[in-house]
């Protein structure tokens, strides 16, 4: 099993969820709010005057086997704007109850 982190601008939430819903991915978790700046490009999402656009955060547990399709449809999505920005962790899970 792998754990999937993404965090995203609020406006792909939907498209994010589709992209789980398209993979059989029922189970995760939302944060709806988070701040953050990407690394390299786009701009802060910070949710102030100046920086006023935020993120949303999602986790979900996943098969080995979906890994790759996600991250390959998560990528494409993100490729459609550089500005709003989108990144996937992905971790391995040792044990679950």
């Amino acid at each position: 099993m792998k754990s999937i982190f993404i965090a995203f601008d609020q406006a792909y939430y939907e498209q994010v969820l589709s992209i789980l819903r398209g993979n059989n991915v029922r189970g995760f978790t939302a944060w709806q709010e988070v701040q953050g700046r990407g690394t390299h490009q786009g701009i802060p999402h910070l949710g102030s005057h100046a920086w006023p656009s935020l993120n949303s955060a999602l986790m979900t547990i996943v098969e080995d086997n979906k890994v790759d399709n996600i991250l390959q449809e998560l990528k494409a999505l993100d490729q459609t704007s550089e500005l709003m920005g989108l990144r996937a962790f992905v971790w391995n899970i040792e044990n679950m109850i």
